[in-house]
């Protein structure tokens, strides 16, 4: 039985997005982090009168579930729990289902969904970019709905090479070849005698655009809508450890009873960020000072399991109260309703999607090597509803890695890619 309904108001910004596709039944909405995607996204696929299936990120699953509860009184599944997949096959009246990425692929019983009409709804839809995966394999050839809305406020991250999976579901059958050669600018470059595609600019730019205009993408920037309060950013520059030097000079270092050794690229990359990180007395060190120098709230990024272990340790020495939002954890809304907590936040769990403007101050532990990831992580806090000015922290070891890391994020690409890989270990 559906409980009362509490119909959403919607600003007219989002009411202009919905007019402008009201004759699409296959739409991507990518409104600027923060302009309420989840909404927009939502009355459309109410308005397609069909059923619902919503794919999105773990932490996503339950808020989506009690947006469509509370607002629409439709039948809601979590069709994570097996039972609830069993029952939403079986129930005859309209409803929607919600299942997140990582298990769609495993839920083949999913596919008995495309013997009806239906809408499918990506959440944060730039996570089907690599269409090799196994999530986008099964979402690109396996499910066939009716009408399709993709949501992301991210979707390429400035790559438009990574467009195109989400506009072959827009229904624009352009093959990847093709695509690339009309819109994506490449080189190759010889790394080690192997040669590496590596992209360097874009071509026919404003045609894309109206492609993709002419396929219901709807573009909306934050700027163009709200004045949002200023963000102010600060480097908090950490001598790195001697651990960190004789790494960087002989790829092996013993530290905490460990033995690393950089046998390998990728190795190499993930030990030095660590002794930068979980690893650096220095930089846990300015993390406290940070913690005894404000009674704000404060949310906290970091990478590894390790990091929050020790920043939680150091939160509670600091007696302060301390929230976690990871793969397992999510206490966003503890958080938000406590006067001066901390909230550590893996990029991986809580970049993307999720509401922490109660406060106003970001420490970044460790970076990301996700463009994608990083950019979305500023909005956490910089969104509708924040009146205060935002402030960064970036505790950054000088003379490492990691201002390396931060100059190849602010250009917007990801560290990861071959050419800053490559050419940094070449150094």
């Amino acid at each position: 039985m559906a409980g009362p309904v509490q119909r959403v108001k919607l600003y007219g910004f989002q009411q202009d997005a919905l007019e402008a596709t009201k004759n699409y039944n296959k739409v991507a909405y990518y409104l600027d982090m923060g302009l309420g995607k989840t909404f927009v996204g939502a009355e459309k696929a109410v308005a397609l009168d069909k059923d619902i299936l919503v794919v999105c990120q773990l932490t996503k699953v339950d808020d989506w579930y009690q947006h469509f509860k509370l607002h629409y009184g439709l039948e809601v599944y979590n069709l994570i729990k097996q039972k609830e997949l069993e029952s939403f096959f079986e129930s005859a009246s309209r409803k929607v289902g919600v299942i997140n990425y990582d298990l769609i692929y495993r839920r083949q019983a999913l596919l008995a969904i495309n013997s009806t009409a239906y809408t499918l709804m990506l959440d944060e839809s730039s996570l089907i970019q690599n269409e090799n995966a196994k999530r986008s394999r099964f979402i690109l050839n396996k499910l066939s709905p009716e009408n399709m809305i993709l949501l992301s406020g991210t979707p390429t991250g400035g790559k438009y090479e990574r467009l195109w999976s989400q506009l072959h579901l827009l229904g624009w059958k352009i093959s990847k070849e093709l695509y690339w050669r009309q819109y994506v600018e490449v080189e190759y470059i010889d790394v080690q005698g192997f040669p590496i595609k590596t992209v360097v600019g874009y071509k026919n730019v404003d045609r894309l655009k109206r492609k993709m205009r002419e396929y219901g993408c709807f573009f909306l920037k934050t700027d163009s809508v709200f004045e949002l309060p200023e963000q102010l950013w600060n480097d908090i520059m950490i001598e790195p450890s001697q651990h960190y030097k004789v790494f960087r000079k002989r790829n092996l270092v013993a530290v905490e009873g460990k033995e690393l050794i950089g046998d390998n690229l990728l190795v190499k990359l993930l030990y030095q960020r660590q002794l930068c990180g979980v690893y650096s007395k220095e930089k846990l060190g300015a993390f406290r000072d940070l913690l005894e120098s404000t009674d704000d709230k404060l949310v906290v990024f970091y990478n590894f399991n390790e990091e929050a272990e020790r920043l939680a340790e150091i939160c509670r020495e600091c007696e302060r109260k301390v929230f976690q939002l990871n793969g397992t954890v999510k206490q966003t809304e503890d958080f938000n309703r406590e006067d001066n907590g901390i909230i550590l936040v893996q990029y991986q769990a809580g970049a993307m999607g999720v509401n922490l403007q109660s406060a106003n101050k970001i420490i970044y532990f460790t970076p990301t090597l996700s463009s994608e990831l990083y950019e979305q992580s500023k909005k956490r806090i910089h969104r509708i509803g924040q009146s205060r000015t935002c402030y960064y922290y970036k505790l950054v070891c000088r003379n490492s890695i990691e201002p390396k890391i931060y100059e190849v994020l602010d250009q917007r690409r990801d560290y990861t890619e071959n050419l800053f890989l490559n050419a940094f270990f070449d150094n």
